[in-house]
């Protein structure tokens, strides 16, 4: 790229604001797998996480997606949530979660919007959002994400309307498994 090049993926200084869209499909076989989180919005559910959170996502065989989130707390110990992802109206990038059991799963209010908002042309990394912008995660397959990328990622997502002032950065110490 030459010095006065631009990136075209997002707005120029001045220009309107991005809309906050999931891309237009995710394929889920390449998506499955483990991702590494490099920055949030701050939510209740992981208040106890201080680092080393990741997500692994793999696929069932009725269509569903098994999600596994695990972080590292404060005494050092790991938590685990299991979860499962259900596809919206046949997308492949707006998602809706369900940490609830699952006979609570007839019940709206337990199902949250898991959307794919943008996506790495390799999925080296992902940015995950939701339809009221009060979601948001960075994800890479790597424990690091280079920072660059990580400010792209959130310039892009203030530009979307999500208060990326609120952001926490993921510290990942060693790979998110407590080894190393």
């Amino acid at each position: 790229m030459g010095a006065n090049a631009q990136d075209d993926s997002l707005p120029a200084e001045g220009q309107a604001s991005l809309p906050n869209v999931a891309v237009d499909s995710v394929d889920l076989e390449r998506y499955a797998g483990k991702w590494y989180e490099q920055a949030r919005l701050p939510q209740r559910f992981q208040e106890k996480c201080v680092g080393d959170v990741t997500a692994e996502y793999a696929l069932n065989p009725d269509g569903t997606i098994a999600v596994t989130n695990r972080c590292r707390a404060e005494d050092g110990s790991f938590d685990e949530s299991d979860a499962v992802a259900r596809r919206v109206d046949g997308s492949t990038s707006m998602l809706e979660v369900r940490f609830a059991p699952a006979w609570l799963g007839w019940l709206p209010m337990v199902w949250g919007d898991y959307w794919v908002i943008d996506l790495d042309p390799e999925y080296r990394w992902a940015m995950v959002g939701a339809p009221d912008a009060d979601y948001l995660w960075i994800l890479s397959r790597e424990p690091r994400l280079d920072e660059d990328v990580v400010q792209r990622l959130l310039d892009r997502a203030d530009a979307m309307g999500y208060p990326v002032e609120d952001v926490i950065r993921t510290r990942q110490t060693s790979g998110g498994d407590g080894q190393g």
